[in-house]
């Protein structure tokens, strides 16, 4: 019930009803929490939306170099496009509190970006979640659970020397299946999240 009135005051504070409230976080296995911001084309896009759905949320800052890092190498846009021939949604949620929906649609054309990216200036859904870095991975299954949280991979500097472990990749493939997912929480790396002060 918690997440629920939590979620819900989140989207009311985005209408601009309420002041907006800094959530605890998200554990594996809560029932992720339902929020309503607006994509980098204007379009507002809301987690219940794909109700039913796999969903994995992705904390962005272009500015960061593991962001910058992994979508050099094509890791979240190659994994985006393998899974979507699998029914999973990809939605991007950028928390930097000094990028607008202008930063976000040129970053997601500069890509060639198919999945949405989803603006959080405010850093209301960031907080909701506890994303803590960038990137920052969530997988919610098609029952609304979170199932896993975490980072992308076990390579945080890119220079294992071996192929990395996607642990994103391994948790969907797993959820597919019908599995429950084998790690389910790992350690986030990459640059903190840059909420507003």
């Amino acid at each position: 019930m918690k997440h629920v009135m939590t979620g819900v005051m989140i989207v009311l504070a985005a209408m601009g009803a309420v002041p907006a409230m800094a959530g605890d976080g998200v554990s594996v296995g809560d029932t992720a929490p339902d929020f309503t911001l607006t994509d980098s084309a204007g379009n507002g896009v809301s987690l219940s939306d794909f109700e039913g759905k796999i969903v994995v949320l992705e904390w962005l800052n272009p500015d960061c170099p593991f962001v910058q890092r992994h979508y050099k190498a094509g890791t979240m846009k190659d994994l985006a496009a393998k899974y979507d021939g699998e029914g999973v949604v990809w939605l991007t949620i950028n928390s930097t509190n000094y990028m607008d929906a202008a930063a976000n649609a040129k970053f997601k054309a500069d890509n060639s970006l198919l999945y949405t990216i989803l603006v959080d200036q405010a850093g209301d859904v960031g907080h909701l979640y506890g994303a803590k870095t960038t990137p920052h991975m969530y997988i919610i299954d098609g029952s609304g659970s979170l199932v896993y949280i975490g980072a992308i991979d076990d390579d945080p500097r890119g220079n294992k020397g071996a192929p990395a472990v996607n642990y994103v990749a391994v948790a969907l493939d797993e959820v597919l299946a019908g599995k429950a997912v084998t790690t389910a929480e790992t350690k986030p790396y990459g640059c903190s999240v840059k909420y507003k002060k």
